[in-house]
């Protein structure tokens, strides 16, 4: 039951970003520079919203426009409508809806889909992670300077030391293809399918990760935080991996040497 409702919510989504994508829609700007948030997304996620309120009511929701709906609940659905809503905005197909349900504290359940390239990524917590329902794992690169990495930027630069560009560049000056996307969620999934060897980001929400790094530990990854301890996505920073790069990752951005 639970599963249906996260892909029916999922699917519901979808389908308003793609009745509004390369269309006309009203946009605005929340905190920092070209941090957006447009018409679609509220759509998106009052779509959202209707399916898992009209199944699971008294279920307590975070999702990122709205906030917080707070119930007495042990289950709690975190909602990203749109991540990758600049890339939404400009027409660029990388952006999906990501949902994760919480159980007690721990994420049972991930959906992420991305409509325009027609994947969906699928995990229940001990039972794998799926692409269109084939299971999917991470791949089997051993060394960090031949891995293909991923990352993302905050909108509002951290200056502190080790910062997001601080480690960029030590690994691209070493040779080591770093890809920005703009959806922490994509990149989440996409290392879970091994098309990515290694994810790190300095500063994401809850809802930019709770569905993607289940995915990634049940295709067989490790995701941490930057000391390389137990991951909550109510903690800014991640890493996330194979599992066989992570060390050596997780040594980098700490301002170790590659």
């Amino acid at each position: 039951m639970l599963k249906q409702t996260l892909l029916k919510a999922s699917e519901a989504g979808a389908a308003e970003l793609s009745r509004f994508f390369n269309g006309e829609f009203k946009i605005s700007n929340k905190e920092g520079i070209n941090n957006l948030v447009t018409e679609a997304d509220h759509a998106a996620e009052k779509a959202i919203f209707e399916v898992i309120q009209r199944e699971h009511p008294d279920h307590y929701i975070l999702s990122e426009e709205t906030g917080e709906i707070v119930m007495d609940s042990s289950y709690k659905w975190i909602i990203d409508p749109i991540d990758g809503t600049v890339n939404f905005a400009n027409g660029i197909p990388i952006c999906c809806v990501s949902i994760g349900l919480e159980h007690d504290g721990q994420m049972i359940l991930g959906a992420v889909y991305n409509p325009f390239l027609n994947e969906l990524f699928f995990a229940q917590k001990g039972f794998g992670a799926t692409l269109n329902d084939k299971k999917i794992q991470v791949s089997d690169e051993t060394e960090l300077i031949k891995s293909c990495l991923v990352t993302g930027f905050p909108y509002t630069y951290l200056d502190a030391p080790n910062g997001p560009l601080q480690v960029f560049e030590k690994l691209i000056r070493k040779g080591v293809p770093v890809r920005r996307l703009g959806s922490a969620a994509i990149d989440l999934c996409w290392v879970a399918a091994g098309r990515f060897d290694g994810f790190y980001e300095h500063k994401l929400q809850a809802w930019d990760s709770a569905a993607g790094f289940l995915i990634v530990e049940e295709a067989g990854g490790k995701v941490t935080d930057f000391k390389g301890d137990h991951y909550s996505p109510y903690q800014p920073h991640i890493i996330a991996t194979n599992g066989k790069i992570h060390d050596e990752l997780v040594k980098v951005v700490n301002g170790g040497e590659l």
